[in-house]
């Protein structure tokens, strides 16, 4: 349907459905790659919760299946600096948009002290480095360091940057920027020790060719609000970590050649509790505010979001969908953010909504799934989360128990 006024439960529908929530992809539909190009990208700090965040979206699918997409002959994934600067799986089809997009994002102030930063030029030249020792070759972060230090000087290997238990050389402050501009990206494990190389584009053994900074910011901007659109430049922002400034601009920009346009949403007020408040909406004079689609991309569906949902920490739909109020009602709002932020606890959605958190031990195969919902469940809702729980099961690769109870781990254990 074609809307004036767009809700917030209507937007959230399309959202899951078109990154694969509402309905898995089924085999032949779309493979990893296009999964994960569907959310835009996949936050892969922890990887077993990535692998997760894929596989539960691709009907029947296991992780193994995500690290042939990875590491196979034709990947269709890699895994690098995305977004804010964290690891993410990205697709490979669309490594120009991303270096250029990324590359082109002002950066804020720098963390460092003054005797630990770069200069501009420094930086470019760690980055050269970097893409010079990884053409063809696979190396641990010790070789890679020898690398960069042998091919710019020692100033590069300074141990300035403090870390876990010691201090890091000059240089690896600077490896996100090395992700970004697409010399650099993770490559299969050696053992124990993670690997590095430099990633291919689609189709050839060549590195990939950035977009021009304007046209990769305007096709980010653009998928991120096919994908978690209605949204301001300000959520952009915060999902890119980017200048609220510079998103305004292109925004702004993007609008004056028609590429976007603005929507009304319509505020929802809660006039119940539990996971699935019931809403009454407000008038145009009570408040409701603008958002932007993509031009003509004004088609929501009807029916709202229902079933039971788990997803892993810092999974793409809980971090890019706003506003977080609607997402998180209630207790949740507490219960599942780290201060406001999203993904640093597994949620239980009931609906669409944040309605629990959860939290995974392993031992050899053996699975224990435990869940804290915070409104008790009827017995149709605890069936969907068992099959939820059996899923896990299936993508982990494991044997599944299902306890229901509270979570006693803090944020990201």
């Amino acid at each position: 349907m074609t809307v004036a006024a767009i809700s917030w439960s209507a937007a959230n529908a399309r959202r899951m459905e078109r990154q694969f929530l509402r309905n898995p992809a089924k085999p032949g539909e779309a493979g990893p790659g296009e999964v994960v190009d569907a959310m835009l990208a996949a936050q892969a700090q922890v990887l077993s919760a990535a692998e997760l965040s894929v596989g539960l979206r691709m009907d029947g699918a296991t992780r193994q299946d995500v690290r042939d997409a990875l590491w196979g002959e034709e990947p269709s994934l890699v895994k690098t600096y995305g977004p804010r600067g964290t690891i993410h799986f990205l697709p490979v089809s669309e490594l120009p948009m991303w270096t250029g997009a990324l590359s082109a994002i002002p950066g804020g102030p720098s963390p460092f002290k003054a005797g630990e930063r770069l200069t501009p030029s420094q930086t470019d030249e760690i980055v050269a480095a970097i893409g010079e020792a990884l053409d063809g070759a696979r190396l641990t972060i010790d070789e890679l360091s020898e690398e960069v230090v042998a091919r710019t000087g020692p100033w590069a290997g300074d141990l300035v940057l403090p870390a876990f238990q010691g201090m890091w050389p000059r240089w690896r402050s600077v490896m996100h920027v090395a992700g970004h501009r697409g010399v650099l990206c993770f490559a299969p494990n050696r053992g124990r020790k993670v690997t590095y190389t430099r990633p291919s584009a689609a189709g050839s053994e060549e590195p990939p060719q950035p977009l021009s900074a304007e046209r990769a910011t305007g096709r980010l901007v653009r998928r991120f609000l096919y994908a978690y659109g209605p949204a301001t430049p300000a959520q952009f922002a915060k999902w890119a970590a980017a200048p609220p400034g510079w998103a305004t601009e292109v925004f702004a920009s993007l609008s004056a050649a028609d590429e976007i346009e603005t929507v009304e949403m319509t505020t929802e007020t809660e006039t119940g509790t539990g996971p699935r408040p019931e809403t009454k909406t407000k008038t145009r004079a009570d408040g409701a505010s603008s958002a932007w689609v993509v031009a003509d991309d004004t088609e929501f569906p009807e029916e709202p979001v229902r079933g039971v949902h788990l997803l892993p920490y810092f999974d793409a739909y809980v971090i890019a969908s706003h506003p977080r109020a609607r997402l998180f009602p209630g207790r949740a709002y507490e219960r599942a953010l780290a201060g406001g932020q999203a993904g640093n606890f597994p949620v239980l959605l009931v609906d669409g909504v944040v309605a629990g958190v959860w939290h995974q031990r392993r031992s050899g195969r053996r699975l224990t799934v435990t869940v804290e919902p915070l409104e008790p469940l009827a017995a149709g809702r605890r069936a969907e989360l068992e099959g939820q729980v059996e899923r896990v099961g299936e993508v982990l690769e494991g044997q599944p128990e299902l306890v229901v109870g509270p979570v006693t781990v803090g944020a990201h254990a």
